[in-house]
């Protein structure tokens, strides 16, 4: 036996091992991406180059036998140095992608590509299980997601995106329903869905539930944590109850899935207040961890004369009024500044309750309004009138009230920091009677009970964008009360990345690294997808204008399981199947590359080689050789080879057989796809393009 030293740790290694097998079978891990132990060492991709004492040139362990007395080091500074530059050469021309560009926009980073793959071949409760990972409320999101996924969905380039919203609350709800029907007691859905670990010992309170508050007692409940979140509301929901309306999210299916939370054994205290019932230093000293998701629940000040005048509502004070089942007194002409999801709302809201005439005043031009697309048109198609180009210079008071609002007629500018064009008086008024405006131009945060926190620039808490940690030891913030208003899924994304800080941090170990991660994307043109097949996009069927009007039941019905089939089957699958399993994709992260700094020309192949059962990218492929060589010394066939010189060579297959692997000597072992390192090689998928 040999003696020598791997990162200073003495081991004994047999005669002829190499430096990589001596460490393998110490527990030792070496990073490479071109070795098999079953087959001759190539040395080919250079990942695995180890530091030797007494050698100039660092060394491929792959390839370098034992000696007495050797002193490595694995991830010496030099060492890793080494291993970024190759891994950056080889990313440069690697053209993929390591996700589908819908998981890519998603502020939660829900695997899309999976629960839609799920939906597709009718494992729904399989869909409702990879959902759950990634947020508490999928059917609620489901219904009231402005959906970035589907803008990035590649099938709009082939005609429309998939309904990835849509299938979420579909299964959801499937998922509610099915438990509500399995439950012999009558108390609702079971949380049997969520593996809950030991109980830990650490207790948390969370402040706030809403969508971030939620989202952090769900996960750390799972952890084993005893949680208790207070609210400063008679109920839990945030803006999800009090800021949406009922026809856009029924409270009932809000209820249902908050309940599921509540099973995991998080305890719930409502109408209690922070810097009123409750205080920061008293939930220090009594909590182990204490997480603030308070939301953003004041409206911005429109900032003209005679904004305190009788009749100014605040877009967020007026839908919190109205859900609340209290009295809001309006006239029949009413007014809303702004041009957002909550303006939309409020304006719905108030048509709903009999107002005779409901104008939306925006700034800006319909095409730079922030507001969904279909909140707009559905809103045209209920009788709002929108008017465009006026911002608000004057409320004008009559008799105590508001009886009219003068307006600004502005022009559109260069593009400000938003990237849309800037508004720009142009010395113009228009004077309109109402008798009700409602603000929904922006929210801010109640700053009560703060004061010996820090706070941003922005009168939000300040808080480490990576640990959620505020300025206060074990006190940690996200959602709205951190990053200011956003849609709801931010701020779920936002909770589920702090309840494993704070887990981390309970347990005493390392922070988890938020940052993003490192993930490639390729560009693909719509003559690239010219030969999938159309198929119209399915869309719920939404009840009629008047019928709308007449209450606040559901706008739109939710899909039938033929329909989610269907649609789910629309998808292109474009991320890769090796996602997660794929080297290449594990070491970029942790050798924190940046490939683009080495951008020069790159490879487009074309992936023309045809088989039954594996699909074939030859753009992912990095040369490693292991196809090849498994192919020949392993399954003692040569259906492939490494065919050309430098720039020019690629995997292709045997070459009698020209692009037809299919009619090669390939078996179809599929041993060439289990060890590519990349997913150049793999299982084939329903779709190809």
């Amino acid at each position: 036996m040999i003696t020598l030293t791997i990162n200073d740790r003495e081991i004994k290694a047999a005669a002829g091992q190499t430096i990589l097998q001596a460490a393998r079978g110490n527990g030792i891990e070496i990073p490479t991406l071109c070795y098999d132990e079953r087959v001759k060492p190539f040395a080919s991709c250079g990942i695995c180059v180890v530091e030797v004492a007494g050698s100039k040139k660092l060394l491929r362990s792959c390839a370098t036998e034992v000696q007495e007395g050797m002193q490595v080091q694995t991830e010496s500074p030099r060492v890793r140095q080494s291993r970024k530059l190759t891994l950056e050469m080889l990313l440069s021309d690697h053209r993929g992608d390591c996700c589908a560009p819908c998981r890519q926009a998603c502020p939660a980073d829900t695997d899309c590509q999976a629960y839609v793959g799920l939906i597709a071949n009718g494992q729904f409760k399989e869909a409702m299980a990879v959902l759950k990972e990634y947020y508490p409320l999928p059917a609620s999101i489901g219904l009231i997601c402005p959906h970035p996924c589907e803008s990035a969905c590649r099938r709009g380039l082939v005609e429309e995106p998939v309904s990835m919203a849509a299938l979420k609350a579909f299964v959801g709800r499937y998922y509610l329903e099915e438990q509500k029907q399995e439950n012999d007691d009558e108390s609702g859905p079971d949380s049997s869905m969520a593996e809950i670990k030991a109980p830990s010992g650490k207790k948390v309170a969370v402040v706030g539930a809403g969508p971030a508050g939620l989202t952090v007692a769900y996960f750390l409940a799972r952890e084993g944590h005893q949680i208790e979140v207070f609210e400063a509301m008679p109920a839990a929901g945030g803006m999800l109850r009090y800021g949406i309306p009922d026809y856009r999210l029924p409270k009932k299916l809000l209820e249902q899935e908050i309940d599921l939370i509540a099973r995991l054994g998080v305890k719930f205290s409502f109408n209690t207040r922070l810097g009123q019932d409750i205080f920061l230093e008293q939930l220090r000293e009594n909590y182990d961890a204490v997480f603030l998701g308070i939301g953003a629940w004041v409206s911005s000040k429109i900032g003209c004369a005679g904004e305190e005048t009788r009749g100014v509502l605040g877009g967020i004070e007026f839908l919190r009024a109205v859900a609340s089942r209290e009295p809001v007194l309006m006239g029949e002409r009413i007014a809303i500044i702004g041009g957002g999801n909550t303006a939309m709302d409020a304006a719905r809201t108030a048509i709903r309750l009999g107002a005779a005439e409901v104008m939306v005043l925006y700034r800006r031009s319909r095409a730079e309004m922030p507001a969904d697309e279909s909140e707009i048109v559905e809103a045209e198609e209920e009788g709002i009138i929108f008017k465009f180009l006026l911002a608000p210079k004057e409320i004008i008071e009559e008799d105590g009230r508001v009886a009219a609002i003068r307006m600004q007629k502005m022009q559109l500018g260069e593009a400000d920091a938003s990237g849309r064009r800037r508004p720009e008086p142009t010395g113009e008024e228009e004077i309109i009677a109402v008798d009700t405006v409602i603000a929904a131009i922006g929210q801010q945060v109640d700053l009560g009970g703060l004061e010996k926190l820090e706070l941003s620039r922005w009168n939000t808490i300040a808080s480490n964008p990576l640990s959620f940690m505020s300025s206060m030891e074990g006190i940690f913030a996200g959602g709205d009360g951190v990053t200011g208003p956003g849609i709801a899924i931010e701020a779920i994304a936002q909770g589920r990345k702090a309840a494993q800080a704070m887990n981390a941090y309970l347990q005493g170990e390392k922070l988890p690294d938020n940052n993003s991660p490192y993930r490639m994307s390729r560009e693909v043109r719509a003559e690239d997808l010219a030969g999938i097949k159309k198929e119209a996009r399915i869309e719920p069927p939404s009840t009629s204008p008047e019928r709308r009007l007449r209450s606040f039941a559901e706008v739109k019905a939710a899909f039938t399981p033929e329909e989610a089939l269907r649609e789910a089957g629309r998808c292109l699958e474009c991320g890769c199947t090796a996602f997660y399993e794929c080297k290449l994709l594990s070491y970029a992260g942790r050798y924190e590359v940046k490939p683009q700094r080495l951008a020069g020309e790159t490879h487009h192949h074309s992936s023309e080689y045809h088989h039954p059962f594996l699909d074939w990218d030859t753009d992912k492929c990095i040369l490693c050789g292991l196809c090849v060589r498994i192919c020949d010394e392993v399954m003692g066939i040569t259906a492939l080879g490494l065919v050309n010189r430098g720039f020019g060579t690629v995997v292709m297959p045997e070459w009698e057989w020209g692009n037809d692997l299919e009619n090669s000597l390939c078996n179809c072992c599929g041993e060439c796809a289990a060890v590519c390192p990349t997913g150049a090689l793999s299982q084939r998928k329903r779709c190809l393009y």
